[in-house]
């Protein structure tokens, strides 16, 4: 399936990183956190991505521009018949990127009205956010969208309390603290949607429309929005602090999202989510990223 990727939004709650890059470009691991959702995706046999391009769209072009040459060996022929040969890891990411410019002050819904033409039709396609990152497992969401036979499913998690929950008596005394406690009775949405091309239908050319308000409600209305429950591994990149807990789970070797192995050196899938639990720090029900 196509994978689209809304890549086009300022950041601007992660300013300290996004004002000299777009968001998807902020590293984790040395590579930026676009590359790891795309890998999670082609993990599961989805290689065709079409990325929304808005905000500082030239240098997520630049990035894939040149990514053999910043990602592999090579050997350059000189003299009269000029010629480069890429080595090693060139054929590890066998994927197709379609870098589209959906417009740098669009919202999300103009966005992926926008790359349409590019998605072939009456095909389901795969929709996500280009800052953050599961151990979803992306083609058992795609069946449960099969069963429902809903015009979109939305992967639902657990989003974390901002906040330490206080348990107090009549007094004022507190009996238990618990940082940042899991709201497990509430599910939001995780970003990760599987979509029929009649989606497109409930999308407007008007670039002042987010898909999270009028194009849901009018799903919501018309039965025709899914669930796909994930209870496992789920975190966005909001803030800096999110963005060093990525970058330090991934230095640990227990990046839970690294659900692909690594032909280089034959390492496969990495720890458990458990060894480190999900995790959030805001409520995305009124996501309003571009």
């Amino acid at each position: 399936m196509k994978v689209v990727i809304l890549c086009g939004g300022k950041g601007t709650r992660l300013r300290e990183e996004t004002e000299f890059r777009p968001k998807p470009m902020v590293p984790v691991g040395g590579q930026p956190i676009l590359w790891h959702i795309m890998k999670v995706y082609a993990h599961y046999g989805h290689r065709e991505f079409i990325l929304c391009l808005g905000y500082k769209a030239e240098m997520i072009r630049e990035y894939f521009r040149n990514y053999l040459w910043n990602t592999c060996d090579a050997t350059l022929q000189l003299g009269r018949k000029p010629a480069v040969r890429f080595h090693n890891r060139h054929d590890e990411e066998d994927w197709s990127v379609t870098l589209a410019d959906t417009g740098e002050e669009s919202m999300t819904a103009h966005r992926v009205k926008l790359i349409q033409k590019y998605v072939p039709g009456g095909q389901t396609f795969l929709l996500t956010y280009g800052d953050g990152v599961s151990d979803i497992d992306v083609n058992e969401s795609i069946e449960c969208h099969k069963k429902a036979r809903k015009i979109c499913t939305i992967a639902a998690v657990h989003p974390a309390g901002r906040f330490g929950a206080l348990m107090l008596d009549d007094a004022g005394h507190i009996h238990t603290f618990q940082e940042k406690p899991q709201t497990e009775e509430v599910y939001i949405n995780g970003g990760f949607m599987v979509c029929d091309y009649k989606l497109f239908d409930y999308l407007s050319y008007d670039p002042k429309i987010m898909f999270e308000r009028q194009p849901i409600a009018d799903l919501v209305r018309d039965r025709q929005l899914n669930s796909f429950k994930h209870e496992g591994f789920w975190q966005p990149m909001d803030t800096y602090q999110e963005t060093q807990y990525l970058n330090q789970l991934w230095q640990s070797g227990a990046a839970p999202w690294k659900v692909w192995t690594d032909r280089r050196t034959g390492n496969s899938d990495a720890a458990p989510a458990a060894s480190a639990p999900r995790t959030s720090t805001r409520n995305k029900n009124a996501r309003a990223r571009r």
